[in-house]
């Protein structure tokens, strides 16, 4: 069983920047994918963004595009989604998974094997 554990979250002011983090109890089987997702109460969980697991790419969700990174370190089996320019849309539960044998980026849930717990960001304005 894979355990995945997000941290970093907190209360930020609008502008401001978070980094998350997501630690793995054990290194995936590669290939792999790491997404980054989110949701509000009485609302999908929706895609944010993911890196394959060589980091040679990432993608993003159009609304986070040019504000938010995804990388990691393969070396501490984390990823890490820095998240700049916050604004009070940004407030959710943010939440790391893994899809296993994958190549290839996904924002779909379905392709996702593991989530962590999830972290609560909040940005207020």
């Amino acid at each position: 069983q894979l355990q995945l554990v997000e941290s970093g979250g907190g209360l930020v002011q609008a502008g401001g920047s978070l980094r998350l983090s997501c630690a793995a109890s054990r290194p995936p089987s590669k290939p792999y994918i790491m997404g980054w997702f989110r949701q509000v109460p009485g609302k999908e969980r929706e895609f944010v963004g993911a890196i394959t697991w060589s980091g040679s790419t990432t993608y993003y969700a159009d609304s986070v595009k040019s504000r938010f990174a995804v990388s990691g370190d393969n070396a501490k089996n984390t990823v890490y989604l820095q998240m700049n320019s916050l604004k009070p849309e940004d407030t959710a539960v943010y939440y790391c998974a893994v899809g296993l044998f994958r190549s290839a980026i996904s924002t779909a849930k379905a392709d996702y094997n593991y989530w962590g717990q999830g972290t609560q960001v909040t940005v207020s304005p």
